[in-house]
């Protein structure tokens, strides 16, 4: 029984070692232009979150280039970001937490 507590104690400990924090990601690598919910160089990400699916916010992340159009803007600023899969799913997610702030 002591063995079963600690083995799941054990792989809980893994798992939750394992989660992304978005608010790490973005502080690491979206806070210079943009801020939660103020002007930056960048829209805020209350006004994104207004206006953008889960997947739209990804799909801007992986390629802003290719889908400035999509969304109506003339042109784009953002550079392409190197994040990882969790990482790019973290912020998209800490970005929508501001929808309604």
């Amino acid at each position: 029984m002591k063995k079963r507590v600690l083995i799941a104690l054990l792989l809980a400990s893994f798992l939750s070692a394992n989660d992304i924090d978005g608010k790490k990601v973005f502080e690491t690598y979206c806070w210079g232009c943009h801020h939660q919910t103020a002007v930056a160089f960048g829209p805020p990400f209350n006004e994104i979150a207004q206006k953008r699916t889960y997947e739209e916010i990804q799909a801007y992340i992986i390629d802003p280039e290719s889908m400035y159009k999509a969304f109506g803007y003339k042109r784009t600023v953002m550079t392409k970001l190197k994040l990882t899969d969790k990482e790019r799913e973290a912020v998209a997610a800490y970005v929508l937490s501001y929808k309604g702030k």
